[in-house]
């Protein structure tokens, strides 16, 4: 780990990046080139003081998550984001789970989806990042690691995952994630990670088993859905998908399903944004 080394490459990565490639103002008193420490701290979820530590080259070991979170914020190709990895003393992470790196192509298209409920997620259902209307339509992604951070795993295994849809509409929730699963699964070449996603969920969901062994194969690409919002009720949207090159990664955004009240009450949602949310567990698509 090198802490000051760490500090003059986060200096250095700041530098370059220009508000409007972040979505933030370009005010006429920037002093600065490129982003200030405040906007990168607010960017990646971390306090001023601590990233203005980090950049000194002071304070405590960033954790994997914090790196990751910085990687995003400073918008780092792969390169740039297993330096930062070493820098920090950390494991470069797998290219899966909670951790993997999103492409800063996708995150320039989520930055720009403003007013748009939307999220990127890998091809196994793992949410990696949400805007802020996500987050308040279906709620925050879990922190922790392992199989939990793929909605997909979580729709089987935990009945709570279930709640943000109708009842009468998990059949065709639970036989879409499972045939997307499946292409996920083939398209990888069965890696362990992914086969071990699936036995596991073999292992924990008798309905999953049943609806794996019909060998059904198809990939999401788009989907209408009725979400449960505390405050605004049932919500009709149209759940859309941008597939990375390789297909590993999606950017999901979600459309007002056309001739319904969804319109105003995404409107609404952008007021009410999560003060009222309750809700732990986010969907995907």
């Amino acid at each position: 780990m090198d802490l000051s080394e760490l500090g003059a490459f986060l200096r250095s990565r700041r530098s370059r990046i220009r508000p409007a490639d972040v979505g933030l103002p370009t005010g006429p008193r920037r002093r600065v080139p490129g982003l200030r420490r405040d906007e990168i701290a607010t960017l990646a979820g971390a306090s001023v003081d601590y990233y203005t530590e980090l950049e000194r080259g002071r304070g405590a070991q960033p954790s994997a998550q914090m790196l990751s979170a910085l990687a995003r914020a400073l918008r780092l190709d792969h390169d740039e984001r297993d330096h930062l990895f070493h820098l920090g003393g950390r494991p470069v992470p797998p290219p899966h789970g909670a951790l993997a790196h999103v492409q800063p192509a996708m995150l320039d298209l989520l930055g720009r989806l403003t007013g748009t409920p939307a999220q990127i997620i890998t091809d196994l259902h793992e949410t990696l990042v949400q805007n802020p209307l996500a987050v308040a339509l279906l709620g925050r992604h879990p922190t922790s690691g392992g199989f939990e951070t793929s909605f997909a795993y979580r729709w089987f295994t935990d009945p709570a995952a279930r709640a943000i849809y109708p009842p009468e509409d998990h059949a065709h929730q639970s036989a879409a994630f499972a045939a997307d699963l499946r292409a996920a699964v083939g398209r990888r070449g069965r890696d362990r990670h992914s086969d071990a996603m699936v036995a596991a969920l073999r292992r924990e969901s008798p309905e999953f088993a049943g609806l794996w062994d019909t060998g059904d194969v198809a990939v999401r690409r788009r989907d209408s859905k009725r979400i449960i919002h505390r405050e605004l009720g049932v919500i009709e949207i149209d759940c859309l998908t941008l597939l990375s090159e390789d297909g590993r990664q999606r950017l999901l955004w979600f459309a007002p399903r056309p001739g319904t009240r969804a319109v105003e009450q995404l409107r609404l949602l952008d007021v009410i944004g999560t003060q009222d949310l309750t809700a732990d567990h986010a969907v995907d698509g």
